[in-house]
C-alpha cells in the first residue's frame, strides 16, 4: 500500500488561526485547488487511474504555516517537475492552497513529508 496513488493538498493554517477565515472557506480552497489540478492534468496516466477508482481515492490534506512556506513548497515542486496547482484566491490575490496531481505516494512524499496532517487546533481549545 506504500505506493498507492495519492493526492496531496497543502493548506495554509494561518488563514484560520491568524486571519479568521472560516472552516468552510478553507475547505472551499482545498476543493478549488484539487478540482483545478485534476482538470489541468486530466490526461495524465496517474490522474486517469486515480479517477477510474473514485470509491478508493486517497487524499492527504497537510498543514503549512503561512504563505511563505506554501510558496517555497511550490518552488521546490517546480524545480523537481512535480505537477501541481498553486491556488490563488481572487479577487484578493492570496495564495491559499496547493494541490499536487495524483502520483504514486513514493514519488512525492519526500517533498511534503515534513508537514503534518491538517488539524483545526482552534476547535480543541474552545
Amino acid at each position: 500500500m506504500s505506493n498507492v496513488t495519492v493526492q496531496y493538498i497543502l493548506l495554509r493554517s494561518d488563514l484560520l488561526k491568524e486571519f479568521g477565515w472560516s472552516i468552510g472557506a478553507l475547505v472551499a480552497q482545498a476543493c478549488h485547488a484539487s478540482s483545478a489540478v485534476m482538470h489541468i492534468y486530466k490526461d495524465d496516466e496517474h490522474t486517469i487511474q486515480y479517477l477510474n477508482d473514485l470509491d478508493n481515492m486517497h487524499k492527504v490534506v497537510l498543514e503549512v504555516p503561512n504563505e511563505e512556506s506554501l510558496r517555497k513548497v511550490a518552488e521546490k515542486l517546480k524545480e523537481n517537475s512535480i505537477l501541481h496547482k498553486l491556488w490563488i484566491e481572487q479577487p484578493e490575490n492570496i495564495p491559499t492552497c496547493l494541490a499536487i496531481k495524483p502520483y504514486p505516494k513514493d514519488e512525492v512524499k519526500k517533498y511534503v513529508g515534513k508537514f503534518k496532517l491538517y488539524k483545526d487546533t482552534l476547535l480543541k481549545s474552545s
